[in-house]
């Protein structure tokens, strides 16, 4: 069964939180049910919508972000995967970059003036050149690359498994790994990740919800619930699924987005009333 969540004050994400309670419906996935505990404090925080902007309805979005004025994306599938600048009035591919036809595409994030790229199954993790788009290099890793976000030290990627992964910016080196936890409890499936306002914000495979990491313990410190977003779009196709995370930090807008979504979403996280 699912509890009530206490949502405490002073952990909201990055606007000032209340004392309020909320509840999950029976439907809500596994993977969050550990902070649905009666006992648990772990704030669930809401979305209000500020603006929609048409996105790409073919892409299969594994990373986003935001960079002097416009929107990078990279999106997967072999035979399909490329990294994109994107209009974000109209949604329009600026540039494009494609990846390896036999390549599945993953995440995307930027270091200095190079955006670099994972793939699935592969292990390779392609260099970008920001203004261009033409190729820089590549780079190896061991594992499956999932998401993918910077900080100021360098790389933070997913993987599928419970971990965040620490990367070296410019050999991609593993330097450690930090397990993510939800009330205590592994937390699997974390997939396309930002880093915003000195936490990690990351979807969670098929589910309509993003997660807050502190980096530094791993541990959740809230769950943002944008199921009203994925009940719009109203996807038919099980992997339309949420998927997608941008920060423009000068502006301090967030962007959300999915697998095959019709829009791009510019929200504000709030708590619940």
């Amino acid at each position: 069964m699912f509890g009530r969540i206490t949502i405490a004050a002073g952990l909201a994400f990055a606007w000032p939180a209340v004392l309020v309670s909320s509840s999950l419906p029976s439907a809500a996935p596994a993977r969050v049910q550990a902070a649905t505990a009666p006992d648990s404090r772990l704030p669930m925080l809401s979305a209000t919508i500020v603006a929609r902007y048409p996105h790409d309805r073919t892409a299969f979005t594994e990373g986003l972000l935001w960079h002097d004025g416009a929107l990078y994306e990279s999106t997967g599938q072999e035979r399909q995967s490329d990294v994109r600048r994107i209009s974000l009035a109209d949604g329009k591919i600026l540039a494009r970059a494609r990846i390896d036809p036999a390549q599945f595409g993953e995440g995307l994030a930027l270091w200095k003036d190079q955006l670099v790229s994972l793939t699935w199954h592969d292990g390779i993790a392609h260099r970008w050149d920001v203004r261009t788009l033409k190729p820089k290099g590549q780079n190896r890793y061991t594992g499956e690359g999932w998401g993918l976000t910077s900080d100021a030290r360098g790389f933070i990627q997913s993987d599928g498994s419970e971990s965040l992964i620490m990367r070296d910016p410019l050999t991609l080196a593993e330097r450690s790994r930090v397990a993510v936890t939800i009330d205590g409890r592994p937390l699997r499936d974390i997939n396309e990740l930002e880093y915003v306002h000195g936490a990690v914000l990351a979807n969670v495979w098929h589910t309509g919800f993003l997660v807050r990491i502190d980096p530094a313990t791993g541990k959740v410190t809230a769950i943002i619930d944008l199921r009203p977003l994925v009940a719009e779009i109203a996807a038919t196709d099980p992997e339309a699924v949420l998927n997608g995370i941008a920060w423009d930090a000068k502006a301090d807008r967030l962007f959300v987005t999915g697998k095959y979504w019709p829009t791009l979403f510019e929200i504000k996280i709030a708590t619940p009333r």
